[in-house]
C-alpha cells in the first residue's frame, strides 16, 4: 500500500467513486519510498491502494499504463512525470 502523509482531516473513508485529489509535497526519500511501494504492488498483480490515515483508494487497474513526461524549460523549470491508470472492470476488486 502507498501511504502518503496527512494534508487535511476527511471522514476516513475509503474513496470508489465521485472526484477526489490531494497534493502532497514530499522530501526526495519520502518520494523515493512512495515510488518504491508504487512499484511492488505493480510487480504484484493489477491492484493498487494508495491512503493517508484518513482516506483509502483502492484501484484495479488494466495495462498499458500511460507514462506521460512534460518539461517545461521557460523560467523556471518544470519536469512533470504522470502516470494514468485505467480501471479494469472485471468486477475482482475486494473493497474492505
Amino acid at each position: 500500500m502507498v501511504e502518503l502523509p496527512n494534508t487535511e482531516t476527511n471522514d476516513g473513508r475509503t474513496v470508489t467513486e465521485g472526484y477526489f485529489e490531494r497534493e502532497v509535497l514530499l522530501s526526495a526519500d519520502q518520494t523515493a519510498a512512495v515510488l518504491r511501494d508504487l512499484a511492488d504492488q505493480l510487480e504484484a498483480g493489477n491492484e493498487l491502494s494508495v491512503s493517508s490515515d484518513e482516506w483509502e483508494i483502492p484501484f484495479q487497474f488494466r495495462e498499458p499504463i500511460e507514462v506521460e513526461v512534460e518539461f517545461i524549460g521557460d523560467g523556471s523549470r518544470e519536469l512533470e512525470i504522470e502516470l494514468e491508470f485505467e480501471w479494469a472492470d472485471d468486477g475482482s476488486l475486494s473493497v474492505e
